[in-house]
Parts: C-alpha cells; sequence; structure tokens
C-alpha cells in the first residue's frame, strides 16, 4: 500500500512537474559547493553533461537545439553560485533573469556524446550583465556551439556595477567583444522597431 501510494506520488509529480530539471539544478549546485572553490568573477566555470535519448532531435542523430538552452540554465546558475554575482544581487534585494540570448550552432552534438558547457562574464551595463557559453565535445575538444546571454537585474535600483564591485572591488569593465556589440545593436533596433508599434 505504501508503496503504490508512493509510485502514485511520484507519478503525479513527474506528470505536474519536469523533475528531472529541478534534480539536475539541485546536482548541479549541490556539487560545485561540495567540489569546487569560490570563483573570482571573470574566471570560467564548467558543467558536464552528455546527450542522452531524452535531447535529441526527431530523427534520433543529434541534440536538439532546446536542449541547448535547458543546459544553459544550468550553467548560468552554477555560474551564479561559484561567483558569488547571484547571491549579492539578492542580498540587495533584487533577481536575474535571462533577458536574451543568442546562439551560433557550429557543429551538432551526436547522441552519447560527453560535453561540457564553460561560461564566463565578458561583459556588463547599468542593468545588465553578459555572459558567454561554449558548447564543447569532450570527445574532440571542439566548440559546438556558442550562446551569449544577456542577463538581467530586476527587483532593484542598483547597477550593475555596484554589485560587481561588492563581489570583487578591483574587477575594472573588460573592452565590449564586437559580436557582443553587433547583437546589443540588434536588440535595440528590435526594441525600437516594437516600442514604435506600441
Amino acid at each position: 500500500m505504501v508503496c503504490a501510494c508512493l509510485l502514485t506520488f511520484l507519478l503525479v509529480l513527474y506528470i505536474l512537474f519536469d523533475v528531472n530539471y529541478f534534480v539536475r539544478m539541485a546536482f548541479t549546485l549541490i556539487t560545485g559547493r561540495l567540489f569546487e572553490k569560490k570563483k573570482k568573477i571573470f574566471d570560467a566555470t564548467t558543467i558536464y553533461g552528455i546527450c542522452t535519448t531524452q535531447d535529441v532531435d526527431l530523427l534520433f542523430k543529434h541534440m536538439n537545439n532546446a536542449r541547448y538552452l535547458r543546459e544553459l540554465d544550468f550553467a548560468r546558475f552554477h555560474y551564479y553560485d561559484r561567483s558569488g554575482i547571484y547571491s549579492a544581487i539578492v542580498k540587495r534585494g533584487g533577481g536575474a533573469v535571462q533577458g536574451a540570448s543568442s546562439t551560433r550552432y557550429r557543429r551538432a552534438i551526436p547522441i552519447f556524446t560527453p560535453f561540457k558547457v564553460v561560461t564566463k562574464l565578458i561583459y556588463w551595463e547599468d542593468r545588465h550583465f553578459y555572459l558567454e557559453h561554449q558548447f564543447i565535445s569532450l570527445t574532440d575538444n571542439f566548440v559546438r556551439a556558442v550562446i551569449l546571454s544577456k542577463q538581467t537585474v530586476t527587483g532593484s535600483n542598483i547597477p550593475v556595477s555596484e554589485i560587481i564591485a561588492a563581489v570583487e572591488p578591483n574587477a575594472r569593465l573588460p573592452e565590449l567583444p564586437k559580436d557582443l556589440q553587433l547583437w546589443m545593436s540588434s536588440m535595440d533596433e528590435s526594441s525600437q522597431k516594437y516600442r514604435k508599434r506600441d
């Protein structure tokens, strides 16, 4: 009877929630805290994964596009936790959300291929900071995809520069990378386009 109730409860959880997502997130954060030292804000962080049957496209050959963004969640939160940026934001009454991302797929990640996602901070401005994520296959060390992501601080008027200074007082704003500059311009154009419609 107890086993039947437990199985029913687990089944309901799996129907109502993406349980694997929450388990993976907890695993990522816990293992990071147990086995990795804190990082400086410009240090790259790395998480590992493997393309399983749950990640593949309709042809069962390689990772589907949506799974890259899902992996990005784990990589981003791992970076937040190891660098201390997220706790600094929360201490100031704020939160952080992903405001945008730009993905360049260079070569597919085949099924059963192990890979790593390397995340690093590349720039910040008033209310946003920008991360670069590289998906690298472990079999050949090839950069399979590069994703730029815009992280937006919410619920607080404190500029990102103050948050960065609280975490790492001597940090200096890096030079704006050309590809990021072009993407930021593209987002500005898109914003203007939709503001005109409103």
